[in-house]
C-alpha cells in the first residue's frame, strides 16, 4: 500500500477544524478521527456542556457527507430512526419513506433516553451497514458512522444500553473539562455563534470510503497480532470480570490500531498502537463482577492490569 501525502493532508486538515471547534482535547480528537477511519461508531459519554454534540457537528461539517441529528427521548419509536412504509391510495402500495439513519454521519443525542427497544433499532445498522422494514432491506449510505452522545451521572428518564450495543461502538471517549488556560481562550473568542457553524468542508464522503480501504491494508506483524489477541483472552480469564471482551472486540482494535499506524503514516502496527487505544475499545466491552463493582474497581483498572501483565514483544519482521 501507499499512504498518499494527500490523504494525509486531508486528515490534517480535519484535525486542525476539530481543533478550532474542541480546544485542548487534541488526543481526544485524534482517537475520534481514528474511530472514523477505521469504519467504528463511537459513544462520547460526558457530562453536559464539554461540547459533545459541537465535536460531532464539527467532524460532519469538515466530512461534507449527509448528517442527521436524532434527539432521543422515550417517546422515540423505532421507525422514527429507521424509516416507515406509507400506504399511497393514488399508486395502492406502500412507498419507504426513509428515516434519519439514512446518512452518513448519524448523531444520536442523549442515546440513553431512548427505550431499549428504540436503541435496539440501530443494532442493525451499526454492525450490517443496512436495516429492515416491514421485511424490506435498505442498505445505508457508505460510510455510515454513529456518534453517540449520553450523560453518564443523569439517571431519572434514562435506559441502561444493552451490552449487545455498547459491543457494536468501536469506542467510548470522554472529552472532560478544558484546561483553566482554555476556558479562558473560549471567553476571549466568544462571538455569540457555535464553534462549529464556522466549519468549511475539507473533503466528501467518498473521500473517507477510500482512506477507510486504505486502513484495512495497513500490515499488522504476526507476534503484533499474538500480543493482541493475548490481550483480549486476558480479559476472559481476568477474576474480577463476569463477561470479558468478545471477537468483535478483537477486530474492533485491529481496525483501530491499523488507523492509528495510518494516521502517524506508518504502514504497519506497532504494540503501542494498541496499548493506546485499548482502553478506550476495551473498557466498556468488559462486564465486571457484582463484589468488583462494590469494590470499587472499575473496567478501566482491568485494562490496566492486563497491559502490564501481558508480555509485549520485541522483535517485529516488517
Amino acid at each position: 500500500m501507499e499512504i498518499r501525502s494527500d490523504d494525509m493532508q486531508l486528515c490534517s486538515s480535519i484535525l486542525a477544524n476539530l481543533n478550532s471547534c474542541i480546544l485542548g482535547k487534541n488526543e481526544e480528537i485524534e482517537r475520534l478521527l481514528v474511530a472514523v477511519l477505521a469504519g467504528g461508531h463511537v459513544l462520547l459519554e460526558d457530562v453536559p456542556g464539554t461540547g459533545k454534540t459541537q465535536l460531532v457537528k464539527a467532524l460532519a461539517r469538515s466530512i461534507g457527507g449527509q448528517f442527521r441529528r436524532i434527539q432521543c427521548n422515550p417517546d422515540l419509536l423505532p421507525t422514527d430512526i429507521t424509516g416507515v412504509s406509507i400506504y399511497h391510495p393514488k399508486q395502492e402500495t406502500f412507498m419507504f419513506r426513509p428515516g434519519p439513519v439514512m446518512t452518513n454521519i448519524l448523531l444520536a443525542d442523549e442515546i440513553n433516553r431512548a427505550t431499549t427497544k428504540t436503541q435496539s433499532a440501530l443494532l442493525e445498522a451499526m454492525e450490517e451497514g443496512h436495516v429492515t422494514v416491514d421485511g424490506d432491506t435498505y442498505e445505508l449510505p457508505q460510510p455510515f458512522i454513529l456518534l453517540a452522545t449520553q450523560n453518564p451521572i443523569e439517571f431519572e428518564g434514562t435506559y441502561t444500553l444493552p451490552e449487545a450495543q455498547l459491543d457494536r461502538f468501536m469506542m467510548k471517549l470522554s472529552l472532560g473539562y478544558p484546561s483553566e488556560a482554555d476556558e479562558q481562550q473560549m471567553i476571549a473568542g466568544n462571538r455569540g455563534i457555535q464553534p462549529s457553524e464556522g466549519i468549511q468542508p475539507v473533503l466528501e464522503a467518498g473521500d473517507i470510503a477510500f482512506i477507510q480501504q486504505q486502513v484495512l491494508q495497513v500490515h499488522i506483524d504476526e507476534a503484533v497480532g499474538k500480543y493482541l489477541v493475548s490481550l483480549i483472552r486476558s480479559t476472559r480469564s481476568h477474576p474480577q470480570v463476569l463477561l470479558g471482551a468478545s471477537p468483535r472486540a478483537t477486530i474492533a482494535l485491529t481496525r483501530a490500531a491499523k488507523a492509528s499506524a495510518y494516521l502517524n503514516q506508518r504502514k504497519y502496527v506497532t504494540p503501542d498502537d494498541i496499548k493506546s487505544l485499548a482502553p478506550y475499545v476495551l473498557s466498556h466491552r468488559l462486564l465486571l463482577r457484582t463484589e468488583a463493582r462494590m469494590n470499587g474497581l472499575r473496567a478501566d483498572n482491568v485494562i490496566e492490569q492486563v497491559l502490564q501483565s501481558t508480555k509485549v514483544p520485541v522483535r517485529l519482521e516488517r
